[in-house]
């Protein structure tokens, strides 16, 4: 509802258009790897609104977690699954851009706390459903909240941090119009959904890796 104590962050070099429209926003805190020297003196023009350059860092290939008397050591998502790495399920092939939206799609769902559903447009992201204990309730929240920014969901994809162990997520998000899904598969149970979306025009593809964040 409010972009109260917001963080904007670029992963490039920020111009004066996009530093423009940043100040025609309430965003107290801006991070990119540069600045164009007058992006800069528009940022400024907030009053204390903080300005961070991001370095570049490697990051550790080991993860901690604490738990109950102890700690739980784990190695490091790094998997960035690429187009060969898809295995069409369906008899369907998604479309060229439907393709860049699922590998855009799914690397969100990697980064986002498990259950977790993400939706798609255009290289943008329309909704995410996040840390629910049901997968369904993870894709009605993604929904929801596409809705209440009237998103249009039609031909829009849809990405799954796990398997479908039921056809209900994939019906669910047909009927608001998402046209193809990726998913890593590994269900005893995957050929329901599979069978659900060739008969309903919906194509499908399958990792074979589970980003499961908890």
């Amino acid at each position: 509802m409010s972009a109260f104590g917001g963080i904007l962050i670029s992963n490039t070099r920020l111009d004066v258009a996009t530093a423009n429209e940043i100040s025609s926003l309430f965003c107290e805190v801006v991070i990119a790897p540069s600045y164009e020297a007058e992006a800069i003196e528009i940022l400024k023009g907030k009053k204390n609104r903080i300005i961070l350059i991001q370095k570049e860092i490697v990051l550790s290939k080991r993860q901690f977690r604490t738990i109950l008397n102890g700690v739980l050591e784990q190695d490091r998502d790094t998997v960035i699954e690429v187009e060969d790495d898809l295995k069409l399920a369906t008899s369907k092939e998604p479309t060229s851009r439907e393709i860049e939206d699922l590998l855009f799609a799914n690397k969100l769902s990697k980064h986002t706390k498990s259950n977790t559903i993400v939706i798609a447009k255009n290289k943008q992201l329309l909704a995410s459903g996040t840390g629910q204990t049901s997968r369904v309730d993870a894709l009605n929240q993604a929904i929801h909240k596409a809705q209440t920014f009237k998103f249009d969901l039609n031909g829009a994809v849809m990405a799954s941090d796990a398997f479908f162990p039921f056809p209900d997520c994939v019906e669910i998000a047909g009927n608001v119009g998402v046209k193809t899904v990726v998913q890593p598969g590994g269900s005893i149970k995957d050929q329901l959904s599979i069978d659900y979306c060739d008969k309903n025009d919906i194509s499908m593809v399958m990792t074979g890796v589970r980003h499961f964040k908890h």
